[in-house]
């Protein structure tokens, strides 16, 4: 199913201006608590497109659930936290957890799109993998927000380029990918 053209140039809008954000390192201006309330705020938004806007729930529903996970595998930016973690630029408690996990998620999310699998086997593998990344999202994020409210120069690297797109594009399309995911799951008829 190829993308409304709306919709690219919404999300293209989207990630110039995120790339715009962290370019200007407006992000190192905010308070500690900004960032998880971006995520938040940002989330919301793709999720009440979701809910609200016909055209972009029917487009979202028609795709393969694996394009969906597929997103996921960008997670794979856990290897730069650990990288940025020995480098003493970010702190053990935000790095290596959250890094081995999104590192966990992502190779978990490539494994389910790629194996063999009949539609109701990778059904419940996506299910099942669908928990396990949405919990080790919201731990990475309660993190940051842990830490962010102890003292924000501790994730200063999230706010410049390119760790400025985790809160700006990337967190809030991974976690509203969950939720989409937990909705399409729970309907009787799941089309994989």
């Amino acid at each position: 199913m190829t993308t409304p053209p709306h919709v690219r140039i919404i999300i293209w809008l989207w990630l110039i201006t995120a790339i715009v954000v962290g370019r200007l390192e407006w992000l190192n201006r905010l308070p500690g608590p900004a960032l998880p309330g971006l995520i938040v705020v940002l989330t919301g938004l793709v999720l009440t497109c979701y809910l609200k806007a016909r055209g972009f729930r029917a487009w979202i529903d028609g795709l393969d659930l694996r394009a969906l996970v597929l997103l996921h595998v960008t997670r794979f930016v856990g290897v730069y936290f650990l990288l940025l973690y020995n480098r003493g630029e970010l702190p053990y408690a935000f790095a290596v957890p959250g890094g081995w996990g999104d590192i966990t998620v992502a190779t978990l999310a490539l494994l389910v799109c790629v194996l063999p699998m009949k539609a109701p086997t990778r059904v419940h593998a996506v299910t099942i993998w669908n928990v396990i990344g949405f919990v080790d999202i919201l731990m990475v994020v309660v993190t940051a927000a842990r830490l962010g409210f102890e003292d924000i120069r501790q994730l200063r690297a999230l706010t410049y380029l390119p760790l400025s797109l985790l809160p700006t594009f990337l967190v809030p399309l991974i976690i509203a990918t969950h939720v989409m995911l937990f909705l399409r799951l729970s309907k009787k008829a799941v089309a994989p």
